[in-house]
């Protein structure tokens, strides 16, 4: 059930927010920005409630038309009745959903950081794989798909590769990617034709912003040295390279794409920054996560998320039991909306669960 005192707490919340954004005496500065930001919040949510209470009024007003006399009205009104009430419990669910408390950091850019796992030659192949397979779903919803670092192998694998991904609402989207991506196929680097078994690691971090995350100089040391490694674009000759430790977490960020020392530092802070921030995030999420571990996964990337066999092209995500017989599609991003949707889909139902559980 929608809880309707709630409800009209809210909508009175909205229209003292209006009023006071109105308010000439209060002027604007400092204080207009949380009033409106908080007001920009409750604006889906009011009109969730106002579609759903119009439905409300709409089931009710046919229910009196149908107790009346008349035999063709009453007889056109419960078929109208009959509609509306097929309605309701979308219109219910719409507003419960956005009842649910958010994560404030849905509407954030991401961090994505792909590493191989076991499996050797195979696994950053793979991993080379899942790369771009997030790059081209990033380039099919807009969103803008930065490199970041790429640790290349002999073969043109990815030991390593992080991305920003620059657009509303991408960690909402791709945040149930972090975990264990494991592949079953035939290597290419494999001649008798044996399917072997490799994983890859995806990590996804909101991406912070210097509001979100305070960093003192004095807790980093930054090291400067000549960059390393198989060739090719990603390595350069000079002094630029930058290893920052944040010396209260032993956290390390490295970061040589650039020839600029200035540029390999500033995503180096980006990239230490997300995993700062996803750190608080996760210490502050511990307890609830634990309560909730198993019905979409907890996000922890030691946790094997999806299967890829390609001899039988299909993917298999663990934590939902899907099964989609179009890998292809899935591996040129595609069809990954279908499992983001899911996962998405899955979540909001154990989170309405969890709630009417509380109530």
């Amino acid at each position: 059930m929608v809880p309707e005192g709630k409800l009209d707490r809210l909508l009175q919340r909205h229209a003292a927010l209006a009023a006071a954004m109105a308010d000439p005496t209060r002027g604007g500065g400092e204080a207009f920005v949380p009033l409106s930001k908080e007001y920009a919040e409750l604006e889906p949510i009011v009109a969730g409630i106002a579609a759903y209470r119009a439905l409300v009024r709409e089931v009710r007003e046919a229910q009196e038309m149908a107790a009346e006399g008349d035999p063709e009205m009453a007889a056109l009104a419960a078929d109208e009745l009959t509609s509306l009430r097929a309605r309701l419990p979308d219109a219910e669910r719409r507003v419960q959903l956005l009842l649910l408390p958010k994560d404030e950091a849905d509407e954030k850019s991401a961090i994505v950081e792909v590493r191989a796992g076991t499996g050797g030659e195979e696994a950053a192949l793979f991993a080379a794989s899942l790369f771009r397979m997030y790059q081209r779903h990033a380039e099919l919803h807009g969103w803008r798909f930065e490199v970041m670092s790429l640790s290349e192998t002999d073969l043109g694998g990815y030991k390593e590769a992080v991305a920003s991904v620059v657009g509303r609402g991408v960690f909402a989207r791709l945040k149930f990617e972090s975990g264990v991506h494991r592949v079953q196929r035939v290597p290419e680097t494999e001649a008798g034709g044996r399917i072997h078994t490799s994983a890859a690691t995806v990590a996804v971090l909101p991406e912070a912003e210097e509001v979100d995350v305070q960093i003192d100089d004095k807790d980093l040391r930054i090291d400067i040295f000549r960059s390393s490694g198989p060739g090719g674009q990603s390595v350069n000759t000079t002094d630029s390279a930058v290893r920052i430790t944040h010396l209260p977490t032993g956290l390390v960020v490295q970061q040589q794409d650039e020839k600029s020392q200035h540029k390999n530092k500033a995503k180096a802070m980006k990239v230490l920054r997300a995993r700062l921030y996803e750190r608080e995030r996760a210490a502050k999420d511990a307890a609830r996560a634990a309560a909730r571990r198993g019905q979409v996964g907890s996000g922890d990337r030691s946790e094997r998320v999806r299967t890829y066999n390609f001899p039988q092209g299909r993917v298999t995500d663990h934590r939902i039991n899907l099964t989609l017989y179009k890998i292809d599609k899935v591996m040129l991003g595609e069809a990954l909306d279908e499992v983001i949707d899911a996962l998405i889909a899955e979540d909001e139902a154990a989170r309405l669960a969890e709630v009417g559980a509380e109530g």
